[in-house]
């Protein structure tokens, strides 16, 4: 694939930027400082842009992209979930 290859759908980010291609992407993490873009993070994502440039899937590439970009993001769990509609499963014993 060549580096004009699009995303499936492309990488928004922080300052509002997009990266539409992995050239786009490529750019943006070489223009990255040294010492950010040293971060294992981001050398995991260099080496999935590159194996999508000799012929592998964009998606990977942009999987790696956005995990290196979203790093400190801590995943919340949401207790305050809708309930589902159908409640509480019955057993045949509990009857």
């Amino acid at each position: 694939m060549p580096w004009s290859t699009p995303f499936y759908e492309p990488i928004i980010l922080p300052d509002g930027r997009k990266l539409v291609t992995l050239k786009d992407a490529a750019t943006y993490i070489t223009n990255l400082p040294k010492k950010e873009s040293a971060l294992p993070q981001w050398q995991t994502a260099i080496e999935v842009l590159l194996l999508s440039s000799r012929g592998g899937d964009a998606m990977m590439a942009r999987i790696g992209v956005l995990k290196a970009l979203h790093r400190n993001a801590v995943r919340e769990f949401k207790t305050d979930r809708k309930e589902t509609h159908w409640g509480k499963r019955k057993l045949k014993r509990d009857e």
